[in-house]
């Protein structure tokens, strides 16, 4: 299955799957990766997937392989439990219109509510105490878990995951100051996301003032993301737990943002970018890896950070040259 090559006992009985630090006496696990030397020399792993040039000396039985994650996955995938499934058809206590379009295979779980308008492709799967909103259409093959929140109008591709306590198309932040106080401004748009999106629990997308946001085909969002009004999220974009992009910025293809990024709105992110942790961006970026806040180019953010932490010693050297001099003078 895994076309691997073992070096070690073939009738060796493996009966889990862990990773190098969980793993105990009968388990499988991989090693990918030179960083995680210690957990292996560590590990009570009775076998482990490697690399097909490892050249360590391990007490375990080695599976050589182009790739020990991918093996590694496809074994657990076998060892784990059958997938949960849910049986098509509506639950008696979902609330669904009679307007609904609702395909073949699709499953409606409890206590969801499907609103006037709405088209649900084949196989998909509507989670307990979702509410699907007016007029939205949902393509065949996707799962939305429990508790999401889709609202009026928004578009939803076919193999689209959405986790449970996201909110899809929410109100954008918009506001005008009129005679001292803060007006709203209709949010009259809408969210479109395109085929194979999956997006993460709690995150939330807002629909677009006017016309769209935009998570094109692809995109993979973690949870606790908030992706504001008029927001386009390239194809194949990736986005860790609790970025923040305010409205109008425009993301390109295959970017990617660690944690906690911040956008500013109205710039844009051009393809294969890649934003480091907790970076504030402030500005358009073309191209290469960016860091810090305002963000800088990776290699001068790691200059930076590098005088930041010599500054310690050159304020003791400074301070014992003035002490000298303040010294001589008094002498003087």
């Amino acid at each position: 299955m895994t076309a691997g090559k073992l070096t070690g006992d073939p009738e060796l009985l493996i009966k889990g799957a862990a990773s190098l630090m969980e793993a105990a006496e009968g388990d499988i696990s991989f090693f990918g990766d030179v960083r995680y030397l210690v957990p292996l020399r560590k590990t009570r792993a009775s076998a482990v997937f490697v690399p097909a040039d490892f050249s360590e000396t391990i007490p375990q039985a080695q599976i050589r392989v182009s790739n020990p994650a991918k093996a590694f996955e496809q074994i657990v995938l076998k060892l784990a439990p059958e997938p949960v499934r849910f049986e098509a058809g509506i639950h008696p206590s979902a609330v669904v219109d009679p307007s609904a379009k609702i395909g073949k295979g699709v499953s409606i779980q409890p206590k969801a509510v499907i609103a006037p308008g709405v088209s649900i492709g084949a196989n998909t799967v509507i989670g307990a105490g979702c509410y699907i909103g007016h007029e939205t259409v949902i393509g065949e093959d996707s799962l939305i878990y429990p508790n999401v929140t889709i609202r009026e109008r928004t578009i939803v591709g076919a193999r689209v995951i959405i986790h449970s306590g996201a909110v899809i198309g929410a109100d954008g932040f918009g506001f005008e100051m009129i005679d001292g106080r803060y007006v709203k401004i209709p949010q009259l748009g809408f969210v479109q996301i395109d085929d194979d999106v999956e997006i993460g629990a709690n995150s939330t997308i807002d629909r677009g003032r006017f016309g769209r946001t935009w998570i094109q085909k692809g995109a993979k969002i973690d949870n606790l993301v908030q992706i504001a009004h008029n927001v386009v999220i390239g194809e194949h974009t990736v986005l860790a737990a609790q970025v923040g992009i305010a409205g109008s910025t425009r993301v390109g293809k295959y970017v990617v943002m660690a944690g906690q990024v911040g956008l500013v709105g109205h710039i844009e992110i051009a393809d294969k970018v890649v934003i480091a942790a907790q970076a504030g961006v402030s500005k358009n970026l073309s191209e290469g890896t960016w860091f810090m806040t305002p963000a800088v180019p990776l290699p001068k953010a790691k200059e930076q950070l590098a005088w930041l932490h010599r500054l310690g010693k050159l304020y003791a050297r400074v301070k014992a040259l003035e002490d000298g001099k303040k010294s001589g003078e008094e002498k003087a």
